[in-house]
């Protein structure tokens, strides 16, 4: 048996709850993982909620997507990006359904070799918001010279997109409040403060110009300010898919119906991102580490969007 975290009704953090399940067997191609952390992200609460749709069938549900952890059981024939995934392997897991757990069984494709020197809770968090922002970068083809307006820039898919904007030798012109300024020009960005008058101080800061515009809030601010100061559409994309943006002719990335997923391109992006992550080139900031049995508390912290990095739950 194994310690799983579950929704068994749609609405807020009190409809979670921990409860033990068969930890099962892996069929071909698949291992189980003892889970030593796993990621906590928006869109872990958004199914649960009822924003992605409410059919009861999907009830009880299993939430998470990322994990870090130690294979405990491989199939013969299981094999990774990496190559073959055996018993005692240390892993990174994504994409990952039902991560919340102690032990949790995934498609060996799904895993790669955790780097020795990542800690449990920065592998966990690494995944979903690198392989987001690296599919941001490429989609725009982000390089060296251009200038990036990256809105939404304090949140976890922002500070991993700088990082990895700043390696590739462009500029990056960050919108933040002014109390994350400090942290964001740590990483090598020009921060600026949203709000009224953001795409004069945007001009101010980018005299240049602005290449690349990317948006990670779905503001109607953000998609203002990109549709003013970036001429080439094809280089504004956002990760939050509205009505205004299908309307706008911009790059929609992601999940949502019609927007582009970059399967392929996420995919491989995930040894690049353990590499980055585990010499130490790209940070993984995390905020707060939760117990598993206090799953309602972090999702209500992540609800509140005022932490600065990854929410991490510990089985």
């Amino acid at each position: 048996m194994s310690a799983v975290v579950i929704a068994t009704a749609f609405g807020g953090p009190e409809v979670l709850s921990v409860v033990d399940q068969p930890a099962g067997e892996p069929g071909p191609g698949e291992a189980r993982i003892q889970v030593r952390a796993a990621g906590v992200n928006p869109v872990d609460w958004k199914q649960y909620s009822g924003r992605l749709g409410a059919d009861p069938s999907r009830l009880p549900m299993r939430l998470g997507a990322e994990a870090a952890g130690v294979v405990t059981v491989a199939s013969p024939d299981a094999a990774g990006p990496a190559g073959t995934v055996r018993a005692g392997d240390e892993v990174i897991a994504f994409r990952a359904p039902g991560a919340y757990a102690a032990d949790l069984v995934v498609p060996a494709s799904a895993l790669v070799p955790k780097p020795a020197a990542l800690p449990w809770a920065e592998a966990s968090g690494l995944m979903l918001t690198g392989v987001t922002a690296w599919h941001a970068l490429a989609a725009t083809d982000v390089h060296q010279g251009d200038t990036v307006l990256m809105h939404g820039a304090a949140g976890g898919v922002g500070l991993t997109a700088i990082q990895l904007a700043v390696l590739r030798g462009a500029t990056v012109i960050a919108t933040a409040s002014p109390a994350r300024h400090d942290s964001l020009r740590e990483l090598g960005a020009i921060p600026v403060a949203y709000g009224d008058g953001l795409a004069g101080r945007v001009r101010a800061a980018a005299p240049g110009g602005v290449d690349v515009a990317l948006d990670l809030v779905g503001t109607d601010e953000a998609l203002d300010v990109s549709l003013d100061l970036v001429a080439d559409r094809a280089r504004i994309a956002t990760v939050v898919v509205t009505p205004r943006s299908r309307e706008a002719g911009i790059k929609l990335l992601g999940g949502a119906p019609g927007a582009d997923p970059g399967t392929e391109i996420r995919d491989a992006a995930r040894l690049d991102l353990a590499k980055l992550a585990g010499d130490g080139t790209l940070r993984v900031f995390v905020a707060h580490s939760y117990p598993l049995s206090q799953v309602a508390d972090a999702h209500r912290e992540s609800l509140a969007g005022h932490a600065t990095g990854k929410i991490i739950l510990i089985p």
